[in-house]
């Protein structure tokens, strides 16, 4: 911090180093000012599917400033949906972090927690296969942000999640950012699609509201513009077969 403020400093003397002073302040307190506007606002509710789930408004990676603020209830309604027995599996180590205790086995290829299973998710085999498979905001760094891009990598992982590890009458859903990962949205714009059903949400403001479209209202997408981080949702179930 000194350091920072001494190079302030010698860039523009006294009256430079205190206008960036000042802005530097400025930008702090507008930021904080946000912070404390998206907490204490009442949350309201968004449409998924047919259902009304109230936003998420919580401070761990500033979930009430993006698409957590979806991802979670989504996640909660599914959950929800789930016998108490029922083996459930989450690829990606998410909702630990926004206080979910429900049991279940988590797949993650690079974080090291303890009870983990750090293994690649195209090539996970269980021995037995789940009830419940859910993924939020993971499946979009699979073959992307990998050392080598595989345009084929991100099908391949829904595939073997849903044919090889979920059960006959299972179900599954899966979140993704639009707009990060190009291979999946070009997989999209050539009408691929693993699921039974797929959704898609938008954010349409910003203090951060997000409405149900359609594809073609979300395609082309860009991700943190104009808002930060996610700007458009994919959201994909599979059924029971």
């Amino acid at each position: 911090m000194k350091s920072d403020l001494r190079e302030l400093y010698q860039e523009g003397g006294l009256a430079g180093f205190t206008k960036k002073l000042l802005n530097v302040g400025q930008r702090m307190l507008a930021n904080s000012l946000t912070n404390i506007y998206f907490y204490i606002t009442p949350s309201g509710t968004f449409q998924f599917s047919t259902h009304h789930l109230k936003y998420f408004r919580h401070t761990y990676n500033l979930a009430y400033q993006n698409e957590r603020t979806v991802e979670i209830p989504i996640a909660e309604w599914f959950l929800r949906a789930q016998k108490c027995d029922a083996r459930i599996l989450e690829v990606g180590n998410v909702l630990r972090n926004y206080g979910f205790s429900q049991r279940r086995d988590i797949l993650d290829k690079y974080d090291a927690a303890p009870g983990l299973i750090n293994m690649d998710v195209v090539d996970f085999l269980p021995e037995q296969k789940y009830d419940a498979i859910i993924s939020i905001s993971t499946l979009e760094h699979v073959g992307w942000d990998e050392p080598e891009h595989d345009p084929g990598k991100i099908p391949a992982a829904i595939k073997n999640l849903r044919d090889k590890c979920l059960s006959p009458g299972g179900t599954m859903l899966v979140t993704l950012p639009l707009g990060y990962n190009p291979f999946f949205d070009e997989y999209l714009e050539r009408g691929g699609t693993l699921f039974s059903e797929c959704y898609y949400l938008k954010r349409v403001s910003v203090d951060n509201r997000w409405e149900q479209t359609e594809y073609s209202k979300v395609s082309g997408a860009k991700f943190g513009e104009p808002y930060n981080n996610a700007n458009a949702m994919f959201i994909g179930i599979v059924r029971p077969w």
